[in-house]
């Protein structure tokens, strides 16, 4: 077996997390601690956009890196990576005269392989080590990889590597790659691979290409804390010491140890990484990773839900994420049409002539008990419990249009329940309205449950509301529901929701005139 070598990317991979704002100490730090691990090569960032920041593992040119990794050692590869969906001009890529990163890392998807060919070239022509890498090896056909490499054969580069893009290659899958790979490589340049870990199979399949024993050198990409975006990426520290146990290695992984305490738990305290549900389904499903975060961030999906949207999406879609694109598929599938006018004329003789109260499940309803039983006492009312059971007030209806909170009311209530089509794993339903008719034209809010119901009824003809618990987003992380078994943190996306979910509210007090009982942060 020829050299194996691991490749630390946590900077630039891991950048994702935290939109590579680490800070000038931490880069500099974590440059320096890698160079005492014995791990081979070290990537500081990408080198993209137009604007140099220290605090940022972003850089605009090859020369503003040399500062930030300086003094560099002897003894480990620095490297950065231009991606061809977004490259900076060539003549920002200045001649390696070793004060700056030695080598450079081209990614490109394959419509892009001739881009990265000219870059892959001209780096090399300015002195660089250079590494080619395949984004979404595995959508490539045999063919088309195979041609690839022996297009990239022509330049000798350092490196071809496999990349796992949506951590979707599972073993069989991947070493048929590692077989095309090594069958088609020259035998000088070294076949690597970057993983993702949405299905966990970065560090069985990194195992699996060193005990094939190649006669060629390897690259095993890796972070630490296995710190990237969605589930992450190999562990670092894992697999460097399972090379030290079975290999004969003598990497260092106090280092390593020590950058995830000074450096990395922090954000990974406000921004987890690391295996999730919804990052298991895109991967299954064979979908860009940030459709799972994306929605994930709703908190409405059940899981059935989330499978048969991502399964909607087209093929040619799935691969390129963005955010309108996933809203786009988001309204589709939540605006399952129904034609709910005897609904509404049912409801509407229901509550014909009475007091309207809304009790939602904001934890001012309990701090504001007293004020809330009062309401409740008042003769001719009718109580509307959105998204819960209603707690200890009586409800004499309940409000849902998020399947994930009515799936642990269903079954245990026998109180009618009003609830949107979108629902469609829903066992009761005295009442179904159409989703899209009160759904909102804003894609942060557009199934917010305490505006549709106060659409639906504008819809039916009431005048006033009386509106209890519905406080609105807390900055607060986990500070928000009476119940804490409700809670979903929306923290991040409080000041955005407050605002639009305000906006709403007046233009539904044109119509309706809302008399809120508890506190609130919609501003109206």
């Amino acid at each position: 077996m020829k050299k194996i070598t691991l490749l630390d990317c946590t900077l630039r991979d891991g950048g994702y997390v935290n939109d590579w704002k680490f800070g000038e100490p931490a880069i500099r730090g974590i440059c320096k601690k890698m160079a005492q691990t014995g791990v081979e090569i070290c990537e500081v960032g990408f080198i993209k956009g137009d604007t140099f920041d220290p605090n940022r593992a972003v850089f605009p040119n090859t020369a503003c890196i040399a500062d930030l990794i300086a003094p560099k050692d002897d003894t480990m590869l620095y490297v950065g990576m231009v991606d061809m969906s977004a490259p900076v001009p060539l003549d920002r890529i200045t001649p390696c005269d070793g004060s700056s990163i030695d080598g450079i890392r081209v990614i490109f998807k394959k419509e892009k392989i001739d881009e990265g060919y000219k870059y892959v070239k001209y780096a090399k022509e300015q002195g660089y080590k250079t590494f080619v890498q395949f984004v979404g090896t595995d959508m490539y056909s045999d063919k088309e990889f195979i041609e690839g490499i022996e297009k990239f054969n022509e330049l000798e580069p350092d490196a071809m590597s496999i990349v796992d893009s949506f951590g979707l290659i599972k073993k069989k899958q991947f070493l048929r790659l590692v077989h095309l790979a090594d069958n088609n490589m020259k035998p000088t340049i070294a076949l690597g691979y970057h993983s993702h870990n949405n299905l966990q199979q970065a560090f069985g399949n990194s195992e699996a290409l060193v005990e094939m024993n190649l006669n060629r050198d390897i690259c095993i990409d890796g972070c630490v804390f296995g710190m990237g975006r969605g589930a992450g990426n190999l562990n670092l520290e894992l697999f460097a010491e399972y090379m030290n146990e079975n290999y004969g290695t003598s990497y260092r992984v106090e280092p390593m140890l020590e950058i995830m305490d000074e450096y990395l738990t922090e954000i990974y305290n406000t921004k987890f990484w690391g295996y999730s549900l919804p990052l298991y389904l895109s991967a299954s499903l064979g979908c860009h990773p940030n459709y799972a975060i994306h929605l994930a961030e709703r908190g409405t999906l059940t899981v059935k839900a989330f499978s048969e949207l991502l399964k909607s999406i087209p093929n040619e879609d799935k691969a390129k994420f963005s955010k309108d694109k996933a809203e786009k598929y988001y309204r589709e599938y939540m605006e399952n049409f129904l034609d709910d006018r005897d609904a509404l004329a049912a409801l509407g003789n229901a509550l014909s002539g009475k007091r309207i109260v809304v009790v939602a499940p904001g934890k001012s309803i309990a701090e504001h008990a007293e004020t809330v039983k009062a309401e409740l006492q008042k003769p001719d009312t009718a109580v509307i419990a959105l998204n819960f059971d209603g707690g200890q007030y009586k409800a004499d209806y309940i409000f849902s249009s998020n399947m994930r909170r009515f799936a642990k009311i269903q079954e245990n209530t026998d109180v009618p329940c009003i609830i949107t089509s979108n629902m469609k794993e829903a066992k009761k339903a005295d009442f179904v309205v159409n989703f899209s008719s009160y759904a909102s034209d804003k894609a942060d809010i557009i199934d917010n449950s305490g505006v549709m119901l106060l659409k639906l009824l504008q819809a039916i003809g009431i005048k006033e509301a009386t509106v209890a618990g519905m406080d609105g987003y807390s900055p607060d992380s986990g500070n928000v529901y009476f119940d804490k078994t409700l809670e979903h943190d929306f923290s991040s996306q409080a000041e955005t929701r407050n605002r639009l979910i305000a906006g709403e509210l007046k233009e539904i007090e044109k119509t309706m005139k809302l008399r809120f009982i508890t506190p609130t942060y919609y501003e109206m």
